[in-house]
């Protein structure tokens, strides 16, 4: 969030991911994703040319940048974090953007500029949640609108999907391009197929090991894809009825 909010990020352009055996029910343990976007309109001091942007969980982490002393854990709260690598410096921070420094240990004279949310002083401490309800409260024309507000987390969870949908296509063996507006992969031939692992086994027989993996048959890509982007849920699927 952080990295999406401060860089404007908008939709990506183009998309990739690896990541551990992935099947057709369950995700993969850990996995790495790259989004590349375009530039963006600059800022009225800093420009915001084309930028790539990693992603890594389940344990996956980034190299550690060159200024980072030994020792020093890259995700000290054990939560996550954000780097942002730049030309004259490295910035990094916890979940959330909190505790935020430069490498080069320098402290920057900066002005908070960005509306607080009172006494807000954790990723999990549930102020967010406070400022949605607060929001609620109040009345259409005196309402504070709220810093979680879903014109910024809409967007957000879109570039945040890109990475499941790169991972579920990353059999394809190729750089996806996406045309955000429209939500679709431009280049995904309508004639180009997938396969998916089903299940995957392993037995020892008399001191010999035994591998079988199983395959989904060939799957048209572009429709595969497609139903991912928006999807329809398999019959025998339903939410439990609501009470009355």
């Amino acid at each position: 969030d952080p990295v999406y909010q401060s860089l404007k990020l908008g939709y990506p352009d183009r998309v990739q991911g690896r990541s551990t055996q992935i099947n057709t029910e369950s995700a993969p343990q850990s996995e790495v994703v790259e989004f590349r976007f375009p530039a963006r309109d600059n800022l009225p001091k800093v420009a915001l040319p084309e930028v790539k942007v990693y992603w890594y969980d389940g344990g996956m982490l980034p190299q550690r940048p060159d200024l980072l002393p030994d020792g020093v854990d890259m995700m000290r709260d054990g939560l996550g974090g954000c780097i942002f690598v730049g030309t004259k410096d490295t910035l990094i921070c916890d979940c959330g953007g909190f505790n935020s420094r430069l490498l080069s240990g320098r402290v920057p004279q900066v002005t908070p500029y960005l509306r607080r949310i009172p006494n807000a002083t954790g990723y999990f401490d549930g102020f967010h949640e406070q400022d949605w309800i607060r929001a609620c409260k109040e009345s259409a024309g005196s309402r504070v609108q709220t810093k979680s507000n879903f014109l910024e987390a809409g967007p957000f969870n879109e570039m945040v999907v890109m990475g499941v949908l790169a991972v579920r296509l990353q059999r394809l063996n190729k750089e996806l391009l996406w045309d955000g507006p429209n939500m679709r992969f431009t280049n995904i031939d309508p004639n180009e197929t997938i396969k998916i692992i089903k299940k995957d086994t392993f037995e020892v027989i008399d001191g010999d090991p035994k591998f079988k993996t199983e395959w989904t048959d060939p799957i048209n890509a572009q429709e595969f894809a497609a139903g991912l982007i928006k999807h329809n849920y398999r019959e025998g699927w339903k939410l439990v009825d609501m009470p009355r």
